[in-house]
């Protein structure tokens, strides 16, 4: 398998030692396994977690507090922690490597998305080594990736990487939970992710927030934007460079789309913050998946939310179920002046409108 760019994900459970804070044995191993990856000709980026365990170990909790501000408070102190024994240790192995912090709203914003795009693309180049965590000590509960898994997949996609690979505590999928079930069958590649989500079993770690579950739903996300991904144990870690071989240790290979969205396309679908919501009828909710035609006003029924021109919604059919992403060639206001009108009465209520659209299908991803 040809690889350029590896995307790498671990998490707390991989990286916590068994007396608590950060197992340097780890982020060698870690760092290492990077630095082998470079000289076999893969660029690597990391997503870590780690900046809440290392914060527990340093204040001596035994667990994470359950409030968001104490959570913050911890993602605070560890941060440094972890950046500096990162540092350590691709130092050993003569590598560099820089922090980058990221938050929804810095992916979420079109012009902020591409500055992070091209700041890790900058640091590639430079031959240094991208240490990707969200940035946890300004991020709310309503406003937040939730799990490393999935900002992992957000940075496959945002940087066309050519392998996602998250690091966990089992070597793969199975049938069923293998900590329960002893009859539990491996499953070593997914062709449909969606057809093998209700295998995943059980929450993160104590000092974790990810499952199984997430890596199913990184894994989908990045298949969608044609990233491929490979799921398997830390413990394999010493095997990973065989993949630049195609010789690969036990875990599971998700399978990704065919047909990968396009660098606006992708980030409307997964990156961008909506603004709102259009309410659209059946007739309007066929013609967007059956047909990919763009959005008329006279297929709106309603609105929710306040956005200016150009700025993204969500598409919402008759069942609530969101139907499509995509940039409104109206502002809220402006729309709901025209709701239910044919595309005549729309230009002639608004002479500068090219075309008609409310969204245009160029500007939208359907679901």
């Amino acid at each position: 398998m040809s690889l350029k760019r590896v995307i790498l994900k671990i998490g707390s459970n991989s990286l916590a030692s068994s007396n608590g804070g950060l197992s340097g044995v780890v982020l060698d191993r870690l760092a290492y396994t990077i630095s082998a990856f470079r000289e076999g000709g893969a660029e690597c980026i990391l997503v870590s977690s780690g900046s809440q365990a290392a914060g527990m170990s340093k204040l001596n909790l035994t667990r994470r507090p359950q409030d968001l501000i104490g959570r913050q408070a911890l993602a605070a102190v560890g941060q440094g922690i972890l950046i500096e024994k990162y540092s350590y240790f691709f130092a050993k192995y003569d590598q560099i490597c820089a922090q980058i912090l990221l938050s929804p709203t810095d992916l979420g914003a079109a012009d902020h998305y591409r500055n992070a795009q091209n700041t890790i693309n900058k640091l590639l180049k430079m031959g240094v080594v991208p240490i990707i965590n969200e940035n946890d000590t300004v991020v709310v509960d309503e406003l937040c990736f939730g799990d490393n898994d999935r900002l992992s997949a957000l940075v496959a996609g945002m940087l066309q990487g050519d392998l996602l690979i998250m690091l966990t505590d089992v070597d793969g999928l199975y049938t069923a939970n293998p900590k329960k079930n002893a009859e539990a069958v491996h499953l070593p590649r997914v062709e449909d992710i969606a057809a093998v989500k209700d295998l995943a079993d059980g929450q993160g770690s104590a000092v974790g927030t990810g499952g199984m579950i997430t890596k199913l739903k990184a894994a989908e996300m990045a298949a969608n934007m044609g990233v491929p991904s490979f799921v398997t144990s830390f413990g394999h870690i010493g095997d990973l460079v065989g993949i630049l071989r195609d010789e690969w240790p036990r875990g599971t290979y998700f399978v990704s789309k065919e047909h990968k969205l396009t660098g606006r396309k992708r980030w409307l679908t997964y990156g961008a913050l909506t603004y709102g919501q259009i309410f659209i009828d059946a007739g309007a909710k066929r013609a967007l998946e059956q047909k990919g035609t763009s959005l008329l006003a006279s297929g709106i029924v309603g609105l929710e939310g306040s956005w200016d021109r150009k700025e993204p919604v969500r598409i919402v059919g008759p069942d609530g179920e969101e139907v499509a992403r995509g940039l409104a060639e109206l502002s809220s206001r402006e729309i709901s002046e025209v709701i239910g009108l044919h595309t005549d009465e729309v230009l002639t209520h608004f002479p500068g409108l090219t075309g008609g659209e409310i969204v245009h299908c160029d500007n939208m991803t359907v679901f």
